[in-house]
């Protein structure tokens, strides 16, 4: 992970690709995920590209299709789209040391007909 930028601080977050799909850049960490909060918009296709900075994470929204595990050393990567607006946690569902339970960040899906996130 430290042989790249990609996962630097400064290039974590949702940035737009050229076609206006989107690709989330997250840190998995004891005991959060950075960012901590991502906002995306409704029926937009979105690439997360994860890694782990220490030890097996996993990652799921409930009531969602994104879920994927985070192997140190490597970048994991799934794609989804998000049909209904709303507020979702982000939750480690791999433990992952003494602090697991409080392990989890903040996805906001806005509705894009009402000009939500870019």
């Amino acid at each position: 992970m430290h042989l790249t930028e990609e996962f630097a601080e400064d290039n974590l977050g949702v940035k737009q690709n050229e076609d206006g799909s989107l690709t989330v850049t997250m840190v998995a960490a004891r005991y959060g995920f950075f960012p901590p909060e991502i906002e995306v918009p409704t029926d937009t296709p979105v690439k997360f590209r994860m890694a782990s900075a220490d030890v097996l994470h996993g990652v799921h929204a409930p009531y969602t299709n994104a879920a994927t595990m985070i192997v140190p050393g490597y970048v994991s990567e799934f794609t989804t789209s998000f049909p209904t607006a709303g507020k979702y946690s982000f939750l480690c569902n791999e433990y992952c040391g003494l602090g697991h339970d409080s392990m989890w960040s903040r996805l906001t899906v806005v509705d894009k007909s009402a000009g939500g996130a870019k």
